[in-house]
């Protein structure tokens, strides 16, 4: 700071401040006095901000800040850092954390074949336990509630015939915790997702070839066992092939109705131009106000695939085969290489082409993307299909097969494609689903793959990106902190979570992680014994998270406002000596 410039307040006036409020404050005589000039200097406090947080210049104040010296106060004292409970029913890892929409109940999945329902009360307490050894499961690996949490979703991987394994999905009754279906799910690491409150998504895997495959989409509905024999309980809805030992995996649903009012915008021009009519929240609560309806954006341009129908692929296929007969195919192909150029030509053929605009045309739009992990040149997940879902669609009513298709669309097309240039290894939406966040272990610059069998080598860190479904554009430089040790070969999933205000995850560092969205900035790391999993933060108090970890237990962090707040809140147990004289006066 330049001679002459406002003074840095006292380190030890600056933590006896945060931790009171205004009221407080002005009851303490002269410190009160210092204080309200300082907490009024905003040229201090945004001086001040940027160099304890190491934040560029360039980057605005949050839109919903009031002040810069509001703005430090709820970085420093919101953030849920401080642990307040371990949780160690599980007696093995401790894989996945999905709360409920309404915060009540939060479920975990374990390597000890549970999936046990949490109630999140003032102290958290183990509901209900249920064991899907009896249905021949090795572990519990993912669960989700639906929209309006009467039934989960739990998925898990599935011990079959000569010891196979593939994944299957269980639902749930949150009324009685009864089983009320269960669903195969091939490959195991589809997870499975609802896309409305009865209808859930799982996956099947059809080898065509030693490195080509085709995956099958299908809309389930979570009554089977009791529905009529009339009414079709299951529809197909997307058939895709893929290429290079690829597969599609970790699907999610997205559901477009709010992109155009989102909880936070994190492009910082876009958050300029609409100052004046976006959402205003208080930062230092969960409670939305909302004081102005925004005005509806420019639809943006569309990226789409490059279409693959409508090429004459008979052509090139018959060319291909005539020159493999004739000797002119130079240098000679392998087997791998054959195989994969062939399905590619075949495909280019037989596949629907892509929706012709895969931004929904208006903010009432019930159009939904389907999200999920798949590639092109490798085994390992290193891009990111999306395929939009239709109204028609979100029903298992009609064929069983879904619509009728022409010969020339034998295969669904993607409506877009995110490439990672690198191992991914999470996925998670905002509240709004507005942006999608996405961990990656990325590959060496210019690697090039000759052998999907063999992908390339992949970094510890790992990278947090941030795309943006509106536009299909990354919109936020990488996030970096957490780090992950294991080979391609044995590369896990790492589950994060995203607040209204701040992004978490797990890492193999033993820590999870907590950014803030707008700044971009790690605020805290949490100590585990071994790797972190999967955290989730309340829906509805984003200042409540838990994290999983191989150390078999979960642990609740708040933060140190919530923490104070609590204990001011709980009754303060009465003094022996002045119990015992109040009973001898009475």
């Amino acid at each position: 700071m330049a001679a002459g410039g406002p003074r840095l307040p006292d380190p030890v006036l600056f933590e006896i401040f945060l931790y009171l409020d205004h009221s407080d404050v002005l009851s303490v005589g002269l410190v009160c006095r210092q204080w309200r000039a300082v907490a009024r200097d905003e040229f201090l406090w945004k001086e001040l901000f940027y160099r304890y947080y190491r934040v560029s210049r360039d980057v605005p104040r949050h839109p919903a800040a009031v002040s810069w010296y509001e703005e430090f106060q709820r970085l420093y004292d919101t953030i849920p850092c401080v642990e307040v409970q371990a949780l160690k029913e599980h007696n093995d890892q401790v894989l996945h954390l999905s709360f409920s929409h309404s915060g009540c109940l939060f479920a975990s999945c374990s390597k000890d074949c549970t999936v046990k329902i949490w109630s999140n009360e003032l102290d958290i307490s183990l509901q209900h336990s249920s064991n899907m050894r009896p249905y021949n499961w090795s572990y519990t690996q993912f669960s989700q509630f639906n929209s309006d949490d009467s039934l989960l979703l739990v998925s898990g991987v599935f011990v079959g015939p000569h010891n196979s394994s593939s994944g299957e999905i269980a639902v749930i009754s949150m009324e009685n915790f009864t089983l009320l279906s269960r669903v195969r799910n091939k490959p195991y690491d589809v997870f499975g997702c609802w896309l409305n409150e009865t209808n859930l998504i799982s996956g099947n895997l059809h080898r065509i070839g030693r490195i080509t495959s085709c995956s099958v989409l299908w809309l389930n509905n979570a009554f089977q066992g009791i529905e009529s024999e009339n009414v079709n309980v299951v529809k197909r809805l997307f058939k895709i092939q893929n290429l290079n030992a690829s597969t599609i995996r970790t699907v999610m649903v997205a559901d477009c109705s709010r992109y155009d009012c989102p909880d936070l915008l994190l492009d910082y021009e876009e958050q300029l131009a609409a100052s004046s009519t976006c959402p205003v929240f208080d930062l230092g609560s969960d409670s939305e106000e909302e004081e102005a309806k925004p005005k509806q954006a420019p639809e943006p341009a569309v990226q789409e695939l490059p279409g693959a129908g409508g090429v004459p692929a008979e052509h090139g296929l018959q060319q291909f085969f005539d020159d493999i007969m004739g000797g002119h195919m130079r240098p000679a192909m392998t087997d791998t290489e054959l195989e994969t150029k062939v399905a590619e030509l075949f495909v280019r053929n037989r596949t629907k082409p892509p929706e012709p605009n895969l931004l929904p045309t208006d903010s009432n739009s019930k159009t939904k993307y389907l999200i999920f992990t798949t590639g092109c040149l490798t085994y390992s997940p290193h891009q990111i299909g999306i395929k939009r879902i239709l109204p028609h669609q979100m029903t298992t009513a009609g064929p069983v097969l879904g619509e009728e298709r022409r010969s020339d669309e034998f295969f669904d097309s993607l409506d877009h494609v995110i490439d990672i240039h690198g191992h991914i290894i999470g996925m998670g939406l905002s509240p709004d689903h507005r942006y999608l966040y996405v961990n990656s272990r990325a590959w060496p610059r210019d690697c090039v793959i000759s052998d999907p069998m063999q992908p390339p080598p992949i970094a510890e860190e790992i990278d947090l990106h941030v795309f943006d479904l509106k536009t299909m554009k990354e919109v936020k430089r990488a996030l970096r902190a957490h780090r992950a040790y294991t080979p391609n070969e044995e590369c896990f999933f790492i589950f994060l979570d995203v607040s209204r205000d701040f992004v978490a995850s797990g890492a193999e560092d033993r820590h999870g992680y907590i950014w803030d969205r707008h700044y971009n900035i790690c605020l805290a790391k949490l100590q585990h014994d071994n790797v972190v999993n999967s955290v989730a933060f309340s829906p509805v108090e984003q200042e409540l998270l838990l994290t999983a970890s191989d150390d078999t237990t979960i642990k609740v962090w708040r933060s140190p406002r919530a923490v104070r707040i609590r204990q001011a809140t709980r009754p303060r147990p009465r003094k022996l000596l002045f119990s015992w004289l109040m009973n001898q006066k009475s």
